[in-house]
C-alpha cells in the first residue's frame, strides 16, 4: 500500500463526533476560499467581492452552528479530520488555479461546491442517529441547495444590470489582454517567422531530420525569447494587461507551439510527404489566426485571413527561394 493511502478513513467508518468535526473543518475551508476569491475581485470587480463576502459570512454562521452543537455533545476538544483524510471524499480544486480563471469560473466554482456540501451534508444526516444532530445537518444540506437563492439576492443588493454588464466586460477585456492578445502575437511570430528558416533549410538539404532539428531549435528559441521580451516590456500596473508573467507564458508557449506545428512534420522520413503535410498545418495555422483575430479583436474575418495568409505566403515564398538557391 502506498504511503499515506492506508491512513486515510472510509466515510462509513467516521463516528458522529468526526463527521462533526469533518462538517466544521469544511465550513471553514470554504469560508476561507470564498474570502480569497473576494480578496482577488475587490479592486477590479467590488461588487462581486461583496458578493463573496456575504458568501463567506453564512458560512462562517453554519461553521458556529456546527461548533455549538459539537461542545454540547462532545465537549470543547474538535478532533483533526479534513477532507483528504476521507477516501472519496469531495476535494477542492486549488485556489490558485481557480482565482486565476476569471470571474464567471469563480462563480460556476462556488456554485459547484455549494452542490458538494448539500450531498456532504445529506449523507452525513442519514448516518447520524441523535435527533438534534440529524435536524442540524438536514438543515445546513437544506440551507446549502438554497445558496444558489441566496447568492442571487446577494448579486441582486450588490449587482445591478449596469454592475454586472460593466465587470463582464471588463472581464472579458482582462482575458484578452493577459491571454489572447500575448498568445496570438506568439501563434503569429511561431507560425510566420519560422516558415523561412524551415522551408529554407528543407529545400536546400531535402534532409528531414536536418529541417525537424532547425526547426526545433527556431520554435524553442523564438518561444523563449518572445515569452521573456513580453514578460519584460510592460508591468502591466500602467496598461492594465495583467500579470507579466501570464503574459510571458502565454507568448512564449504559443510561440513555441507555432513553430513546431510545421518542424514536427519532418519527423517523417520521406521528404515530399513531410513537405505536403508541413505546408497544410502551415495553411491550418493561418486560418486559426485569423479566426482568434476574429473571435476575440473583432476584425472582420476576410481581412484577417487575407493580411495572414498574404503575410505567411510572402515568408513561405522567401524560405522557398532561399532554399532552392
Amino acid at each position: 500500500m502506498l504511503p499515506g493511502i492506508q491512513s486515510r478513513r472510509r466515510f462509513a467508518d467516521l463516528s458522529e463526533q468526526e463527521i462533526l468535526a469533518l462538517a466544521i473543518s469544511s465550513e471553514e475551508d470554504d469560508a476561507r476560499i470564498y474570502r480569497t476569491y473576494a480578496e482577488r475581485l475587490r479592486a477590479e470587480f467590488p461588487a462581486s467581492a461583496a458578493v463573496f463576502d456575504g458568501m463567506a459570512a453564512e458560512e462562517d454562521t453554519h461553521r458556529q452552528r456546527l461548533i455549538d452543537l459539537h461542545q454540547r455533545r462532545f465537549g470543547d476538544h474538535i478532533p483533526l479530520i479534513r477532507r483528504e483524510h476521507v477516501a472519496g471524499f469531495y476535494a477542492r480544486r486549488p485556489v490558485w488555479l481557480v482565482e486565476n480563471l476569471g470571474l464567471e469560473r469563480m462563480r460556476a466554482e462556488a456554485k459547484g461546491m455549494e452542490q458538494d456540501a448539500e450531498r456532504f451534508y445529506r449523507a452525513a444526516a442519514a448516518r447520524t442517529s441523535d435527533a438534534g444532530t440529524r435536524k442540524l445537518l438536514g438543515d445546513l444540506a437544506a440551507a446549502e441547495a438554497g445558496h444558489e437563492a441566496t447568492a442571487q439576492g446577494l448579486e441582486a443588493e450588490h449587482l445591478d444590470a449596469g454592475t454586472r454588464r460593466s465587470e463582464a466586460d471588463s472581464d472579458h477585456r482582462k482575458f484578452v489582454l493577459t491571454w489572447v492578445q500575448p498568445g496570438l502575437a506568439g501563434l503569429m511570430d511561431g507560425s510566420v517567422s519560422t516558415l523561412a528558416p524551415i522551408f529554407a533549410t528543407a529545400f536546400a538539404t531535402q534532409d528531414t531530420w536536418t529541417t525537424f532539428l532547425v526547426g526545433l531549435a527556431a520554435s524553442v528559441g523564438a518561444g523563449i525569447s518572445m515569452g521573456f521580451t513580453e514578460a519584460a516590456s510592460d508591468d502591466g500596473q500602467i496598461s492594465g494587461r495583467g500579470s507579466p508573467v501570464k503574459r510571458g507564458i502565454a507568448s512564449g508557449v504559443m510561440t513555441t507551439l507555432g513553430g513546431l506545428g510545421h518542424a514536427l512534420p519532418y519527423l517523417i522520413p520521406h521528404f515530399w510527404t513531410a513537405t505536403i503535410t508541413a505546408i497544410v498545418v502551415v495553411f491550418i495555422e493561418l486560418w486559426a489566426i485569423a479566426w482568434i483575430q476574429n473571435r476575440y479583436m473583432d476584425t472582420p474575418f476576410f481581412r484577417a485571413a487575407f493580411q495572414v495568409v498574404l503575410g505567411g505566403a510572402l515568408v513561405f515564398a522567401a524560405g522557398v527561394l532561399i532554399g532552392s538557391g
